[in-house]
């Protein structure tokens, strides 16, 4: 990649904790900037650094004049070979937090500056190692926490989204530009963009544009889990099946009808996704004011959700009763997971239900029938087109810059068919060639860039 623009501050040589902070065995400081090894030098007692290879490792002590802060190892990456393709240290220390501070305060006394949040990686991205949404999924890899969080951020890293965006960019771009040198002749009123072929070309793009958009529904659950609320009447056993689920006491369980007033949330991971259950208080008619409140919030959570797991109490539950109450609940179109719980006490009542498909029927308590309910929960996400290693949008900022083009593109098609004049079309077709450079960072501002970065950790 070519590099972007920079400005005053990336002339300056910046410094910060790569490591997390706290007490621990190690910490890396990272120095990036044309006086990285030169600063490090003067307070290095080792091989000299200025004339060593680069990406070489060197054992040595970090001093302060004659006062020896610690010993040290640091590892030597010259630019443009190094993360942010300038002159790149890092000094692994002791992890005491005294000594980072100290080091930290000697090189600032040296001329370093203290790095912001994100500003490695924002360097590495102004200095063309990769585009901005490979620079984004850094981020994401770093706070990924389940196996699919993990894979989707690694494939965007490694630049799968990029290059469907570039694609869809080129392809536009040629029409773009032939468009706009028919602007160039608009006297001799000439066409040198075929225009049917200018149509399929915009179907097409839209077409792949629209599945980029669709499969958000599936990055957004990758990324930050599967909403799955636990409903049902009260005492159905909903806080005892969250506590099973989590292997912990989380929620109160009692006998008395009505404990949970509010909800309770937690989350697992279940076969490489994370679920976000969610306890809510139970579904009936009540005078008491606050568990009223509760009983609303959980309709309200029930109608966010992305997953319902309906629980009712097979021993007090008649056949109609439960019939109205599905019947409420496929009415929100929210995947939905049947439970019939307290078998243990009488499994007879389960013939009551037999013309109910899909049931899982489990004893909370007893904790039986709960890896069957966890396999249900697995599969009723959609993963497939995620597992065929497609490529899944998991950002917000990508989607809405995606829905803004595919609304151009629209737009550019409605020109054609009205044969409105090629300005206004070669408009749309600017509009939607920006929204899409927006992603990769192609087009870009300095207030979307410290906006991006700004969610960076510091020292990253």
């Amino acid at each position: 990649m070519e590099p972007h623009s920079t400005n005053i501050e990336s002339e300056d040589t910046i410094a910060a904790l790569a490591t997390a902070s706290g007490v621990g065995a190690i910490a890396v400081i990272r120095i990036s900037g044309k006086e990285a090894i030169p600063v490090t030098q003067k307070i290095f007692k080792g091989k000299d650094l200025t004339t060593a290879a680069s990406h070489t490792i060197h054992f040595g002590t970090i001093r302060d004049g004659e006062k020896i802060l610690d010993e040290v190892v640091v590892s030597l990456f010259k630019g443009p070979n190094s993360f942010t393709r300038e002159d790149v240290i890092e000094i692994s220390c002791h992890g005491s937090e005294y000594i980072v501070k100290q080091l930290l305060q000697l090189l600032i006394r040296k001329g370093v500056r203290l790095a912001k949040p994100g500003e490695f990686t924002k360097r590495a991205f102004l200095n063309g190692r990769f585009d901005l949404a490979q620079a984004e999924a850094i981020a994401d890899l770093i706070y990924s926490e389940t196996e699919a969080a993990h894979q989707a951020a690694m494939n965007q890293m490694r630049g799968g989204f990029s290059l469907e965006i570039k694609k869809l960019r080129e392809q536009l771009i040629n029409f773009a530009s032939l468009i706009e040198l028919e602007l160039d002749f608009s006297e001799e009123d000439v066409e040198f963009a075929d225009r049917s072929q200018l149509k399929n070309l915009i179907y097409e793009i839209k077409r792949v544009i629209d599945h980029l958009i669709s499969s958000f529904d599936v990055g957004n659950v990758i990324k930050n889990g599967v909403p799955t609320v636990i409903a049902g009447k009260p005492n159905a056993g909903k806080s005892t099946l969250l506590n099973v689920l989590l292997n912990e006491e989380r929620a109160i369980v009692s006998e008395i009808p009505g404990t949970t007033r509010d909800f309770i949330e937690d989350e697992m991971v279940l076969e490489g996704i994370r679920f976000r259950f969610i306890d809510t208080a139970g579904l009936r008619d009540s005078s008491d004011k606050i568990e009223s409140i509760g009983i609303e919030r959980t309709k309200q959570k029930m109608k966010q959700a992305s997953l319902i797991i309906y629980m009712f109490d097979v021993n007090s539950t008649s056949e109609k009763e439960l019939k109205e109450n599905l019947l409420e609940l496929k009415s929100y179109n929210i995947p939905l997971v049947v439970v019939g719980n307290k078998i243990d006490k009488d499994k007879s009542n389960i013939i009551e239900f037999r013309n109910f498909d899909g049931i899982i029927f489990i004893s909370a308590a007893m904790k039986v029938g709960i890896e069957e309910l966890k396999a249900n929960l697995v599969e009723m996400v959609n993963f497939a087109n995620f597992k065929t290693g497609n490529v899944i949008v998991t950002n917000v900022r990508h989607y809405e810059s995606l829905v803004k083009s595919r609304d151009s593109l629209k737009a550019a098609l409605e020109a054609l068919d009205d044969g409105i004049s090629g300005e206004l079309l070669a408009q749309d077709i600017r509009s939607s060639l920006i929204y899409l450079g927006e992603i990769t960072g192609e087009i870009t501002t300095d207030d979307l860039l410290g906006n991006i970065f700004s969610k960076f950790c510091i020292g990253k």
